[in-house]
Parts: structure tokens; C-alpha cells; sequence
């Protein structure tokens, strides 16, 4: 007997289509699911996108007010897709009308939202999972095992990357991403919260660290109709970016290694290169996104010009075996997220927590609190959590 699990979406840009196509795709990946969701709601700001989505994706109803999806008896967990301002009021009230969460990073502006919206799912006793979708790799699942049995031996230090020209074009529209009243940080949130989770998910906790940050270009137009994702804005009047374009760190983490994450959403001539390798004292295992199937792995006891391995990931790693028969079959950025959608449906259907969650978002968004300090003051800090 498979259960019917009535299903929301609020915000419904790019991330929203996302998770609605994971929910379709769900149950096709993974048939024993006990859960099946349908498509209840959506609900988005932005006049007609509401209507559009309900008639292309099949949602039952469609509105521009979140607070009638909280209200709505049919939904029974919702995907809060929405601008990071509007994470913390949304998920709290979601939570509080007994909704399970799925929730996009950074989960709000700050560490102390991230926590808020925690203890509500905590205290609702609902299920709350955030989308570090980087870490569902199967080939990063395959790195952190690797490092776990000490395949590389200890290790010494890694190096985490996120550069990208989303916003390199000097037109690109002054949108709430670059306001630090409803996107909060810059490109802290956007990408260095994914590899804050990613040093985390591999390493362990980040005792302290130290970062500097930058704006490269410090004006854009103002958008004069409703702007989705990163669209262009020429002509507009002019305002000023009150948020990070670019952020480098040094990190310390509990276990004695040292690691460097850099990050920047202007880098010209770089499209989603995100990556990491971590080596140690035995060797080391690389990772870039976009070869997401293959890891770079050197392990042995040579040493000095030890060579590097490519290992194609296939069934045996991670959820590979979900979605291809055999290794090099390559898996693609949505599959991501249709495991996730598995991991929170899963939590729902059992009571227990799988893949990413808000204790997760806390230590991430603590780690993006510490660099802003860090970078304001010119000092080492540590990461704090909110009590």
C-alpha cells in the first residue's frame, strides 16, 4: 500500500521547477518508496508564475499568498524555494501548521534564522531537510567513505572551490540576491554555503578560520519588471551591490588538518567549477563537478610521484544504482535533487532523519556568520552556534 503525500511548492523560480520535477521523478528512481507525492500547491509572488507552473506541472491549486499553502489541510510537506529572506518566516510557519520541510540553503540571512527555523521543525516534531545537493554525489559519498577508511591515510589539508560568472556581466539586474536586507550575504550564501557543508560532510567540524572578501563590481541597474534567476537589467537606474562578489578562507578544523575555500559568482570564463581535493599523508582524492561521475584518487605508499587514478562511480556508490545499470554511465545535477527528494520523502515515511538536515544548515550558516566577521575585523575566528 502506497500513501498518497499531498505537496507544496513556495517560490517558484528556477529551484522550484527543480523540486517539482524531483517529486515526479521520485518513485520512478526509487519504486519501493512507501510514499507518493501529488502536486496540492504552489504558491509564488510574481503575478501569472503561479497559474503557469500549476498548468504545466499539474499542481491542484495555485496562488501568489504562501500563508494559504500553510493553511491548506491538504498539504502535508511543502519545498520552501523561496528568496533567502523569506526562508526563516516561511519554514516556521510551515512547520508550526504541522508541514514537513524541504528547504533550499542558506535556510535565511544568518546563522540565528537557520537555527530558528530548526528548532521549529524540532519543536513541531515534523521533518526538516536542506538542499546541499553537492554532497548527493555519488562520487562525493565515494570521497568521504575513502577518507573515512583512511585510503589516503590522514589527512593534511584540502582545498575547496566555487567560482562562477553568474553575475560576471556588468548588466546583470540589481536583484535581491545583491541587497543585504533580503539576500543577506553574497556569494557566502549562494556558493560558499555549499562548500562550508562539502568541508564539513568530508573533514568534520571547522575549529576556526579566517577570510577576506571583496565586491568587484560594485553597481548594477535596478530590474523594471519582475527579474527571474540572474537576467540582465541594462538601462535601469543605477544601485549599489551591498553584498560579498568573491570570498577566500583559511580553515582549521578539529582534527589538525588546514583547508582553503575560495569562492566568487564573477569569475569570467569559469561556469559552475566547483571541486574540491583533499590530501593525505598517503595520498589524496579530487573531485570537480563537472565530470559530477568520476573521482581522481592516488593512494599507495610511493609517495613521491605516486600516480593519480580515475574511478568512474557506478552501482556500490552512493545512490548511483538508482539511476544507471553501470559505472560511466554519467547522473546529472536534477538526479541530485530527486535524491534528495527521496531522503526527505524517506524521513517523512520512517520518523528518522536522511541526507541533509538543519542541524547541518546551523553549522553551515555559523561558518558563513564567522568569515563575515573574520573579514570585517581581519582576525582568525571561530564558528559560533546559536543557542
Amino acid at each position: 500500500m502506497v500513501d498518497a503525500l499531498g505537496v507544496a511548492v513556495v517560490g517558484f523560480g528556477w529551484m522550484g521547477r527543480v523540486h517539482t520535477q524531483a517529486y515526479a521523478r521520485v518513485r520512478h528512481h526509487y519504486p519501493h518508496l512507501p510514499l507518493r507525492p501529488e502536486l496540492v500547491a504552489v504558491a509564488e509572488e510574481v503575478p501569472g508564475r503561479a497559474e503557469e507552473a500549476a498548468e504545466r506541472f499539474g499542481f491542484a491549486s495555485a496562488t501568489r499568498d504562501w500563508r494559504e499553502v500553510a493553511a491548506d489541510p491538504r498539504v502535508h510537506a511543502v519545498s520552501i524555494t523561496a528568496p533567502n529572506f523569506l526562508h526563516r518566516e516561511i519554514a516556521v510557519a510551515m512547520a508550526g501548521a504541522g508541514k514537513h520541510i524541504w528547504i533550499e540553503k542558506p535556510v535565511g540571512l544568518t546563522a540565528r534564522d537557520a537555527r530558528a527555523v530548526a528548532d521549529a521543525v524540532a519543536g513541531a516534531g515534523v521533518q526538516g531537510s536542506v538542499g546541499f545537493n553537492y554532497r548527493n554525489a555519488p562520487a562525493v559519498e565515494a570521497a568521504r567513505d575513502l577518507i573515512a577508511a583512511g585510503e589516503i591515510g590522514t589527512v593534511t589539508h584540502v582545498r575547496i572551490r566555487l567560482f562562477s560568472d553568474y553575475a560576471a556581466h556588468p548588466e546583470g539586474a540589481l536583484t535581491w540576491r545583491f541587497e543585504r536586507e533580503r539576500g543577506g550575504s553574497g556569494v557566502l550564501g549562494d556558493l560558499a554555503s555549499h562548500g562550508a557543508d562539502l568541508a564539513r560532510f568530508l573533514l568534520g567540524e571547522i575549529a576556526s578560520l579566517t577570510a577576506d572578501t571583496a565586491v568587484f563590481l560594485p553597481e548594477r541597474a535596478r530590474p523594471t519588471a519582475a527579474a527571474a534567476g540572474h537576467s540582465r537589467a541594462a538601462g535601469g537606474e543605477p544601485g549599489p551591490v551591498e553584498n560579498e562578489d568573491y570570498v577566500s578562507c583559511l580553515l582549521r578544523f578539529a582534527s589538525g588538518a588546514r583547508g582553503v575555500l575560495e569562492a566568487c559568482r564573477v569569475s569570467v570564463g569559469e561556469q559552475n567549477n566547483y571541486g574540491f581535493e583533499v590530501h593525505g599523508t598517503t595520498g589524496a582524492v579530487y573531485w570537480d563537478f563537472r565530470r559530477m561521475n568520476e573521482l581522481g584518487v592516488s593512494r599507495g605508499t610511493a609517495y613521491q610521484d605516486q600516480p593519480v587514478s580515475t574511478v568512474h562511480v557506478g552501482p556500490g556508490h552512493g545512490e548511483f544504482a538508482a539511476f544507471q545499470p553501470g559505472a560511466a554511465n554519467a547522473m546529472g545535477y536534477d538526479d541530485l535533487k530527486v535524491v534528495e527528494a527521496h531522503r526527505f520523502l524517506r524521513s517523512i515515511a520512517e520518523g528518522t532523519p536522511y541526507g541533509a538536515t538543519l542541524t547541518d544548515a546551523v553549522h553551515s550558516a555559523a561558518v558563513l556568520d564567522a568569515m563575515t566577521r573574520s573579514a570585517e575585523r581581519g582576525v582568525w575566528v571561530a564558528p559560533e552556534l546559536p543557542g
